[in-house]
């Protein structure tokens, strides 16, 4: 399918999508389930729901009690993890090229074969809600879901990953076996593998293990979120620091202008060199964490700039963020600073793709969300078309402060904050 990547792709009759990149100078070889499910698919009143699966799959299945799946693989060296995200949810292993049929009898097993024992879901549900307190004792965390919420207000997508104690409180067996009994279906999911391995006998041997896979495509209701531009002024006294979180809209992940935003991110907050740093922290000294980022889904994303400092600073950091949103509007980017962020976002994509963890995640992400894989030449090829008045095009097109969102956490001391100080 890609021959510079070694890249080969194959469609089961359950309509399960095998992804493999075949790394012939490694040893071991990456492999991931990815269900096109995550939070965002949840009613509010199951919301958790995809993460409490992602926990529950490793307590037991109908042939392997939890020990037993600790056991084998640790006896081959391998590494079981998962993780729940907004859209999607992934159950991946990393072992040596030797062990490969023993780590995918383990992952197939556990992925359609969990029993949600009554015990162990009681267990593991305290086992989240002690998850969901270290998160809001966590501040940047906490702010960070705060923000989330109140964008995204009343649309899944603002809600937790984790849930919350009330919903998750709720979850049951039988919602645990229906959400996965209409999620776990062959059209929903990508099997993506990365390493020393051969298509054709991998495909073979994943045919074997997921003959049971049902058929059929989850049943997904969803629109997309429209964002709520609210400022949110959250009193934590526990707090030393106020936590800031100012957002905006941004393009989607499939967004044609998907890398002039993300020139425009690394200009403005992606790393030491970026605008948002050397002002704020080197030339002022008035936080010690500074940034922005981008997360980008199916159909929209947010640009969020974070910074915890002083209660007494609170504003002016607030201020100084909007300045340098005002200088992005008003001014091209400098032919030099322009080439430094390229290299950067060129660096990251490269040094991004060494390990096979990594290549076998952005196999699933680029079917998942493109269905074509682009070769390393084309993505640096659109990163270095690239022009400065083309940021500057984004830059007024997303920082309007009429849609500007602001979350603070922290002992507040009576900090006000309204639109109009928001002008940039």
């Amino acid at each position: 399918m890609n021959s510079e990547r070694n890249l080969r792709r194959t469609v089961l009759p359950s309509g399960l999508i095998v992804l493999t990149e075949r790394m012939e100078h490694l040893r071991s070889v990456a492999m991931g389930v990815w269900i096109k499910s995550g939070s965002r698919c949840e009613p509010a009143e199951t919301n958790g729901i995809s993460h409490f699966v992602e926990h529950m799959v490793f307590k037991g299945t109908r042939s392997r009690s939890a020990l037993n799946i600790a056991r084998e693989m640790d006896s081959i060296g391998g590494n079981l993890d998962a993780f729940t995200g907004k859209e999607t949810i992934c159950f991946n292993v990393k072992s040596l090229a030797d062990h490969v049929p023993i780590a995918l009898d383990v992952l197939a097993d556990l992925v359609l074969n969990p029993t949600f024992a009554s015990g162990d879901i009681e267990r593991e549900r305290g086992v989240i809600l002690e998850e969901i307190k270290i998160d809001e004792d966590n501040p940047d965390v906490l702010v960070h879901e705060l923000f989330t919420q109140n964008f995204w207000k009343d649309h899944p997508l603002g809600k937790p990953i984790l849930g919350t104690t009330t919903t998750v409180g709720k979850l049951d067996q039988g919602k645990l076996f229906d959400y996965h009994g209409g999620r776990f279906l062959g059209s929903n999911m990508i099997f993506s593998a990365a390493g020393n391995l051969e298509h054709d006998q991998f495909v073979e041997e994943v045919s074997r293990k997921f003959a049971d896979l049902p058929l059929g495509e989850a049943v997904h209701e969803e629109q997309a979120p429209e964002a709520s531009a609210r400022i949110v002024l959250r009193n934590k006294k526990a707090l030393e620091q106020v936590q800031i979180c100012l957002g905006v809209p941004s393009p989607a992940i499939t967004d044609d202008n998907r890398y002039i935003t993300l020139i425009l991110n690394t200009v403005l907050g992606g790393g030491m060199s970026s605008r948002l740093f050397q002002t704020i922290r080197e030339e002022r000294g008035m936080v010690y964490s500074i940034y922005s980022d981008l997360n980008p889904y199916r159909d929209t994303g947010t640009l969020c700039i974070y910074a915890g400092t002083s209660v007494g600073k609170a504003l002016e950091v607030v201020d100084l963020i909007l300045i340098e949103l005002r200088k992005l509007k008003e001014a091209t980017l400098s032919e030099e600073e322009l080439t430094r962020a390229k290299d950067q976002v060129k660096g990251n994509i490269l040094m991004g793709l060494e390990s096979s963890n990594s290549r076998m995640a952005n196999l699933a992400r680029q079917e998942m969300y493109f269905q074509q894989f682009f070769t390393v030449e084309e993505i640096t090829a659109r990163i270095d078309a690239v022009q400065a008045d083309q940021v500057q095009t984004m830059a007024q097109r997303l920082f309007d402060p009429n849609r500007i969102a602001v979350t603070l956490l922290g002992r507040l001391d009576g900090i006000k904050m309204t639109r109009k100080q928001l002008v940039c």
